[in-house]
């Protein structure tokens, strides 16, 4: 039997650092219904539902925090 490398994509999700809303505003030192305000207008940081649970991958946050730099 070979191995075959594991696919990138599946493994980068497991390896993923996964941030909880709380994580999130302690960061960015906002209120927590500032980022659900975001969210629920949709100008926040790509969220995912994992079951009960909203999380925001580091990758999509360092992403979306780039975005937002004035110039």
């Amino acid at each position: 039997m070979t191995d075959q490398p594991a696919d990138s994509t599946t493994t980068q999700a497991f390896t993923e650092e996964w941030l909880s809303p709380t994580e999130i505003c302690r960061e960015l030192q906002i209120p927590l219904p500032t980022f659900y305000q975001w969210r629920s207008r949709g100008i926040g940081p790509h969220a995912y539902k994992i079951g009960r649970h909203v999380r925001v991958s580091r990758t999509d946050l360092n992403a979306w925090i780039s975005l937002q730099s004035e110039t």
